[in-house]
């Protein structure tokens, strides 16, 4: 009976390892396709990520149209200068910080005197000189005006506005994205304009005593 018994676990020893074999290799070629099954999804999300990044892209080429006006380019950038330098006087004017403001509205009339100089040597000047005649005088005084409170440079910088608006349109300026808003408290609810890069409201008649007085009343695109 014994020996019945080693002969029989002896037959079975082949028959188990062949078994675990087996199943080894089950195990191993599972493991591969899982790890490739990964490595494909992995492929296939970074493709999509790339094709997502790259879709976003050409959405942003597409939507950045270059800055235009009937002027010529030399003339177009000339006038965004301006622009830009009537930035830092508004800013300068809604931080309520008088230096500032003197230094900025100095350096406006200065780029706007080299700009109608330009324009003056052919007929687009015409239209718009006497916008740029009004932008000049009223930078030279508030450029001139010491007011800690910056009242007095908002004074001039009222017309200003009016007037920078006026030439931007008359040039038919495109594409800078520039924001009329329009604040009925100021100069004793008379109500005065200013020009603005974004349409967030910061009051440049109140500065932080009402900083978002005001509304958007035109967009030039």
């Amino acid at each position: 009976m014994h020996h019945r018994n080693v002969a029989a676990v002896s037959r079975c020893i082949p028959l188990l390892l062949q078994r675990n074999f087996t199943l080894m290799r089950l195990l191993h070629i599972t493991f591969l396709a899982g790890l490739l099954g990964i490595a494909g999804c992995n492929s296939t999300s970074t493709t999509s990520n790339t094709s997502s990044t790259d879709s976003v892209k050409t959405k942003l080429t597409v939507t950045a149209a270059p800055i235009q006006s009937k002027l010529n380019d030399t003339g177009t950038q000339m006038l965004m200068s301006v622009v830009e330098k009537y930035y830092v006087l508004k800013n300068a004017l809604v931080a309520t910080k008088a230096d500032n403001a003197n230094a900025a509205a100095a350096a406006l009339a200065a780029t706007t005197d080299s700009f109608r100089s330009y324009v003056q040597k052919d007929n687009s000047g015409v239209a718009l000189k006497p916008y740029l005649d009004t932008i000049i005088t009223q930078s030279k005084i508030a450029s001139s005006l010491k007011d800690e409170s910056c009242e007095k440079q908002r004074l001039a910088f009222g017309p200003l506005s009016s007037s920078m608006f006026g030439l931007l349109k008359a040039a038919d300026l495109k594409n800078a994205h520039i924001y009329q808003e329009y604040c009925p408290m100021a100069f004793n609810e008379k109500g005065a304009h200013w020009l603005s890069d974004d349409s967030y409201i910061k009051n440049p008649y109140f500065g932080k005593k009402m900083l978002e007085c005001g509304e958007v009343t035109d967009v030039l695109k």
